[in-house]
């Protein structure tokens, strides 16, 4: 498995609590924007820094590198104006959903909150190894019906035609398919030439975003990679092992680090909350973290390995940081 692979591999183990809280009431708390709640509440928006927990303050180095969600945020209300005005060029007024109204449990890609497992036991005493109601509670904005112009001048595509059942496959069953396809749009509508991408490949050019995204992946590459790698170093290999003793001492053995806590502490009662076992294995779990020292000595270990990644890919993260700047100075400038 190569480093990036296997990165992205690790991250995604240690938000599998995360996830797995949010799909499993994303659905059934959903609710229509305006119903019981505004469209975008910026008081349940993830904190520049945690306020709470083990890892209150706490701020890896190439996190100046990544956007915040606020930026995110940003960076789509400016493409929802530029492919308004684009889309009224060819004599159509079109509505998109409006950012920042489902904001993620964390503020960029470092994941700081649960990066090292759960650390915060104000969540963990009613939540367990979850996340908070107000996180899970989904807003939904109805999108705009387009109709098969509308989406070609959008996109540069036709719309996606409707995916087929595989020969002898039954409907509703399990089965892999082709995914549907798209075919190039039209060269022009009203006797104007579309825009290569459409009205949205156009905004992106027009805000540096491509540029961004790909150096973006670069971040998000070298995050994952320091994660793994600290994950090996001989400091948090002692602190695993003091952390595990002490989850064995309170009733929890066999659990190697804290990932391997996430995924067996996570448990729902029928109603879809914490059950009272999983509360007590995650406030347990914060209890040993905090006497081995665990998220800090993992923080600092990370963090060296960070501050050597930046030395080394200089070039590479000066035009990240480059690129991030002037894309959040075109979306403020629309």
């Amino acid at each position: 498995m190569t480093p990036t692979k296997k990165a992205l591999a690790v991250v995604a183990v240690a938000a599998t609590g995360l996830i797995s809280a949010c799909s499993s009431n994303a659905t059934t708390d959903a609710s229509p924007a305006g119903a019981d709640r505004q469209i975008v509440d910026k008081s349940i928006w993830p904190e520049e820094t945690p306020v709470r927990g083990l890892t209150k303050g706490l701020k890896l180095p190439l996190e100046d590198y990544m956007l915040s969600y606020a930026d995110t945020v940003a960076i789509d209300e400016a493409k929802n104006a530029l492919q308004k005005q684009c889309m009224a060029e060819y004599g159509f007024t079109v509505d998109f959903p409006e950012p920042g109204a489902n904001p993620p449990p964390s503020n960029n890609d470092a994941n700081i909150e649960r990066r090292y497992g759960i650390t915060d036991e104000t969540v963990a005493k009613t939540y367990g190894y979850g996340i908070p109601e107000e996180l899970t509670h989904h807003t939904d904005q109805r999108m705009q019906e387009l109709s098969d112009v509308e989406v070609e001048v959008l996109t540069g595509h036709t719309k996606p035609e409707k995916a087929t059942l595989p020969e002898g496959a039954e409907a509703g069953g399990s089965h892999f398919g082709a995914p549907p396809r798209t075919k190039p749009a039209r060269a022009e509508h009203n006797g104007k030439k579309l825009r290569e991408g459409g009205c949205a490949g156009w905004s992106d050019e027009q805000l540096g975003a491509a540029r961004q995204q790909a150096d973006a992946f670069t971040v998000s590459d070298l995050n994952g990679d320091s994660l793994v790698r600290s994950q090996q170093s001989e400091p948090v290999q002692n602190v695993f092992k003091d952390w595990s003793s002490c989850m064995k001492t309170k009733g929890h053995a066999g659990l190697a680090d804290p990932y391997k806590a996430m995924d067996a502490g996570l448990a729902l009662d029928k109603d879809g909350k914490a059950t009272a076992e999983s509360i007590r294995m995650a406030l347990d779990d914060i209890a040993c973290k905090e006497k081995t020292d665990l998220v800090k000595v993992w923080f600092d270990e990370e963090s060296k390995i960070q501050r050597q990644q930046i030395e080394d890919n200089r070039a590479q993260l000066d035009s990240a940081k480059k690129s991030k700047k002037a894309v959040l100075a075109e979306a403020d400038a629309q």
